[in-house]
This record gives C-alpha cells, sequence and structure tokens, in this order.
C-alpha cells in the first residue's frame, strides 16, 4: 500500500495542497472580526459571468435613492487581495471594506469574484477581471435589461474608478496598462484613475522590506506560497504578471496611463516594491502619487476600515478622485 497523501502547501489551513494534487478548501473560516451593519448602503450579489460561475457584489448608498436628488453616483470596481489564492467578496474583509468605500466616497461599488489559483492560475484572475470590466460596459448599453441599480439613472459611467487590495492592487495595474488612457475599448464606461492598496508585486532579488521584519499575519514564506501556488507553473517571481519591471517585462515607458494613486503602509513587507513601482513610473513621466501610512501593516484598511487611518485613507482617495473628474 501507498503512503496517505501529505500537505505540501498550507495557506493557514484555508488552503492546503496534498502530494497527489489535492486541492482542499475550508468551508468553515473563522474571522476574528464581525460583519458590518451599515445602514447607509444596501448591497446584492449579481452573475457577471455565467461560464466560470463568476459574481459580484453592488453596494448603493441608500442616499442615491432620495426624492429630488440629481447627484451621480462615481463608480468604483474593487478587486479583493488574498495572493491570488484566496478571498472573496463575500469575506468579511471584503464586505466591510466595500461597505466603507460606499458610505464614504459616496459612491456605488462593484466588487466582483475571480477565479482562484491553483485551480485556476494566472492569467485566470486577470482575464476575468476585463471579464467584470465589460459586464460594466454592457450595463452602460443597456437601458432596459440590465440591472436596476446601474440603469435607474443614478450612477455616472463617466467616473469610473478601479481600486484594488493587495493582489487586486496587482490586477489594477494590469488592467491601467491593458486599457490605457481613456479607457477608449470600454465606451461609454470612463475609467478615471486606478488605486492600489498595497499591491501584490514580486520578484526574484528580495527588496529590503522583504527581508523584515516580517508583519503580524504576513511573512515572506506566505507571500513565495501564493507566487509558487498562483505563477503559470515554471515561472518565477520575474514573470511579469509579478513583477512590472522584471527582465522579460513589457517596457512601460511609451504607454500612456490613466492617473494612477499607490497607498502601502510603512511597515509593510511589500512597501518597497511599491515605492519603486510609483518611483519608475513617475520617472517615466507618468501621473502617479504614492502614499505611505507610517507603522501600518498588510490589510491595515481591510481589518478596520472604520479606524482613524482607514478615514485618512479615504480622505486620501476622495482628493484623487476629485482631482481626476476629467481628463
Amino acid at each position: 500500500m501507498g503512503s496517505f497523501p501529505r500537505i505540501v502547501e498550507d495557506c493557514m489551513g484555508v488552503l492546503q495542497v496534498l502530494s497527489d494534487g489535492t486541492i482542499f478548501r475550508s468551508k468553515n473560516i473563522q474571522f476574528n472580526m464581525p460583519v458590518v451593519d451599515e445602514k447607509s448602503v444596501h448591497f446584492k450579489d449579481v452573475m457577471f459571468d455565467k461560464n466560470h460561475n463568476l459574481h459580484l457584489r453592488i453596494y448603493k448608498p441608500t442616499s442615491a435613492s432620495f426624492a429630488g436628488n440629481s447627484y451621480k453616483l462615481p463608480i468604483i470596481i474593487f478587486f479583493h487581495g488574498g495572493g491570488f489564492c484566496l478571498g472573496s467578496r463575500m469575506w468579511p474583509t471584503c464586505h466591510n471594506s466595500c461597505l466603507r468605500l460606499a458610505s464614504g466616497l459616496n459612491a456605488l461599488v462593484v466588487a466582483p469574484d475571480y477565479r482562484l489559483a491553483p485551480e485556476h492560475r494566472l492569467p485566470a484572475a486577470m482575464d476575468d477581471a476585463a471579464s467584470a470590466m465589460k459586464w460594466l460596459q454592457g450595463q452602460s448599453l443597456s437601458e432596459t435589461s440590465g440591472d436596476a441599480w446601474l440603469n435607474s439613472g443614478e450612477v455616472n459611467y463617466d467616473q469610473v474608478f478601479v481600486l484594488g487590495d493587495s493582489s487586486g492592487g496587482n490586477i489594477a495595474h494590469h488592467l491601467a496598462v491593458r486599457l490605457g488612457a481613456g479607457s477608449t475599448e470600454l465606451a461609454p464606461v470612463r475609467v478615471r484613475g486606478y488605486v492600489l492598496l498595497a499591491p501584490f508585486f514580486g520578484g526574484v532579488v528580495r527588496t529590503k522590506s522583504e527581508e523584515g521584519p516580517s508583519e503580524s499575519l504576513l511573512n515572506l514564506e506566505i507571500l513565495d506560497r501564493f507566487w509558487r501556488l498562483s505563477l503559470p507553473i515554471g515561472e518565477t517571481r520575474d514573470h511579469p504578471l509579478a513583477n512590472p519591471f522584471g527582465p522579460l517585462s513589457p517596457s512601460l515607458e511609451a504607454l500612456t496611463l490613466d492617473p494612477i494613486l499607490v497607498i502601502v503602509g510603512g511597515s509593510e513587507l511589500l512597501k518597497d516594491r511599491a515605492d519603486d513601482y510609483a518611483g519608475r513610473l513617475k520617472d517615466m513621466g507618468k501621473k502617479i502619487e504614492y502614499v505611505e501610512f507610517e507603522g501600518k501593516e498588510h490589510g491595515y484598511f481591510n481589518y478596520d476600515p472604520y479606524s482613524d487611518t482607514a478615514n485618512q485613507t479615504l480622505q486620501v482617495i476622495t482628493r484623487f478622485m476629485a482631482d481626476n473628474v476629467s481628463g
């Protein structure tokens, strides 16, 4: 008799890969945080990709439906984090964040799920993000058959911002590159800017912040594991989907990009990559802003979206949106 399969990759017990290739995902995850009851925001789930059974969650401030309110809500597309391997629109970290974004930014928030690795390695997540953007375009072109919240005349398709957290920030970068300035292929949807919260980038050569110290909920071993499980088999952390400036990554020099805001905690392992990313794009003449919150670790917004620092983060995003309402 052969030996029993053993665990070869373990993502905090939530995701385990066995030696025989079996993938186990826990259905009983204990989150040490409550689900926020935000009275000022309604939400609902909608399927956006039947082929892959993918859903998104829409968040709408209740104030949008008040009689006589002529204000049209900007649209925030929010891509959750989780190293391309974990996460869902339904996780409290994502759900609470989107409630806060909807109420704090007075915006309609759309939070799509995407296929996760290792069952679906990159570029699956990138393709699903693009599919979500095309879904939004379809809503903008559908006056009668689309979703009622998106076809009520209460949203502004000319004021769309893409916001991604961690791996979602990586996705936001690749959408910015894919769509280019003006996002003309999505017309009449117009993306005005991209917000990258602690984007999950990688590289073979370590940065100083990656070398430590570890964070309370994140260490280099976890980051490396996410890359092993999410990148195409046999690829390294210098793959173009991990490292925007890797040896095989396409040059961004000649591209025209819409404005980008990078926000990161000062104590994050990913801080130096975010700083380097913003610095390189700025040197190329791109419109990019870098904001660092001293002493904060990865996920500071997700784990407490009503904290003082989260409120300051919302103020930074609000200003970024106001500065880029037209272009």
